[in-house]
């Protein structure tokens, strides 16, 4: 008896499950969301956010009408505007003086470039990776940061955690979720969705290696 095909949603996610729990788990993260780093270090992790996002979303547009990565691009998920809106509270109006990527940063957000431009099942591998994950975890750091550092709840400072077009984030995952399992027909090859999960991986890889840079900036004191 033939089994139904495991959904290509549950792939990636099992795939890369243990990349993500190694970058959910990082020092940095764990120092950050235990209280025990300063608002400088959320500042600089927020800058970093910024550049990774910039490539997300100026890449978005020469793909809105691709077949494979067109059906993602979802307005309300846009997150720019808002890290602009935060790095103005964090550094004042002239935020974009001197705002340098980590290196890691700049590699992964070169790489996202690089998908954007020329293979937009990659993108996607991506963009699953950040929008997901700021829709479901990155909603700890949210609170965290409004308690640890004072920030008005879903105010400026955390303003790129809050999806004010989405009403319903886990009925807008479980519609992301069933995208990706349509992503058979747009992408029938086999071989080429397995590229697509080692991509969600790579993307898991660059952000655990901007969070240990980041460790590396903001080490705690003995």
């Amino acid at each position: 008896m033939d089994t139904a095909p495991t959904p290509f949603s549950t792939v990636i996610r099992s795939a890369s499950h243990e990349q993500h729990t190694e970058a959910e788990t990082s020092t940095f993260m764990s120092d950050l969301l235990g209280g025990r780093l300063g608002v400088d270090a959320y500042t600089r992790y927020t800058e970093q956010l910024w550049f990774v996002y910039r490539a997300l979303e100026d890449g978005a547009e020469t793909l809105r009408d691709d077949p494979v990565a067109g059906p993602f691009l979802r307005p309300e998920l846009a997150r720019v505007a808002e890290l602009e809106r935060d790095l103005t509270h964090l550094r004042g109006p002239e935020w974009r003086a001197g705002l340098t990527p980590l290196p890691a940063t700049a590699a992964y957000a070169a790489r996202v470039e690089e998908c954007a431009r020329t293979w937009p099942g990659g993108y996607v591998a991506h963009h699953y990776t950040r929008y997901l994950g700021d829709l479901s975890g990155g909603q700890i750091i949210r609170g965290k940061a409004e308690r640890t550092w004072g920030f008005d709840r879903k105010g400026d400072g955390v303003r790129f955690y809050v999806f004010e077009g989405i009403a319903n984030p886990a009925a807008f995952k479980r519609s992301y979720r069933a995208l990706l399992d349509g992503i058979d027909a747009a992408v029938p090859d086999e071989l080429e969705r397995k590229r697509i999960v080692d991509e969600c991986g790579r993307a898991f890889a660059f952000n655990t290696e901007v969070f240990r840079e980041l460790g590396d900036a903001f080490p705690l004191s003995a």
